[in-house]
């Protein structure tokens, strides 16, 4: 059934519209006829002001991303993420209608932040950005403007580490795991190490440490992202896609394990 649409600027009335027409999946620009909308002063002041407000929250997250090389990805996520936002701003356009719930989220975000900030948590304070801009969008575009961009928004949880807390225990026992899966490999192929920990004990008295960088953490946090972004922008089923997301676990723990491998039998060659 057609539906007329009156695009007025001056109007203030919302658009009903299915929930199949703002899906938040990928469709084509040409499916689209409208311009791009322009951007408003009053939304690039709001955008202006979020970064003022969290610039110590945005020099943190650089800080970790320079500094631990499984993070340096977090420069790209918001590039990918806007690419991903701006595929969708016609859509963002139509459903637009402000939602004053938004406030109560400002809220509870200003709270989170202010929690990051006393604690000097990179990770809540990462949190509470990407909360506030979902916030903004919610403020913008209402509900349906919030599911429109709801594949940017949560990307960019990826450019947020995750608290040194929850990751070390996993680091350690991804590296035993990786070590005595090796040593138990090179034993099938005759070679006689022994392990101590995640130590590889050569046979001429040599030892080789399994490092964080040969945990697969490494290869997990930076090709998880890509996996996703691969995922939702070539496959149209939820089987396929997830699929290729968790493709990307076997991939990083045997790609480290054969490096592990390779590098003890060059050690015991050479």
């Amino acid at each position: 059934m057609a539906r007329n649409f009156n695009f007025d600027r001056e109007a203030n009335e919302s658009i009903d519209l299915s929930s199949e027409s703002v899906d938040a999946a990928p469709v084509a620009e040409s499916a689209v006829s409208e311009s791009a909308p322009e951007i408003r002063t009053s939304e690039w002041l709001l955008a202006g002001a979020l970064v003022a407000a969290f610039l110590p929250a945005l020099i943190a997250l650089v800080g970790v991303w320079t500094s631990v090389d499984y993070y340096s990805h977090g420069f790209l996520v918001p590039l990918v993420a806007y690419w991903a936002a701006a595929r969708s701003r016609v859509r963002f356009a139509i459903v637009k209608n402000r939602d004053r719930r938004a406030v109560v989220a400002a809220i509870a975000v200003v709270f989170l932040y202010a929690m990051g900030l006393a604690s000097g948590s990179v990770s809540l304070q990462g949190l509470a950005l990407v909360a506030a801009i979902a916030s903004c969008a919610l403020y913008l575009g209402g509900s349906r403007g919030l599911r429109v961009l709801a594949f940017p928004l949560a990307f960019l949880v990826f450019m947020v580490p995750l608290p040194a807390d929850w990751l070390n225990p996993v680091i350690i026992e991804l590296q035993l795991l990786v070590s005595s899966t090796a040593v138990e490999l090179l034993g099938w192929f005759g070679s006689a190490v022994g392990r101590s920990g995640n130590v590889i004990e050569l046979p001429a008295g040599d030892s080789l440490f399994v490092a964080e960088a040969c945990s697969g953490i490494t290869s997990l946090v930076t090709l998880a992202p890509l996996a996703i972004v691969l995922a939702y922008f070539t496959e149209n089923t939820l089987a396929r896609r997830l699929t290729i997301v968790f493709a990307v676990v076997p991939a990083a723990m045997l790609g480290n394990l054969l490096r592990v491998i390779v590098t003890v039998l060059a050690a015991e060659r050479y």
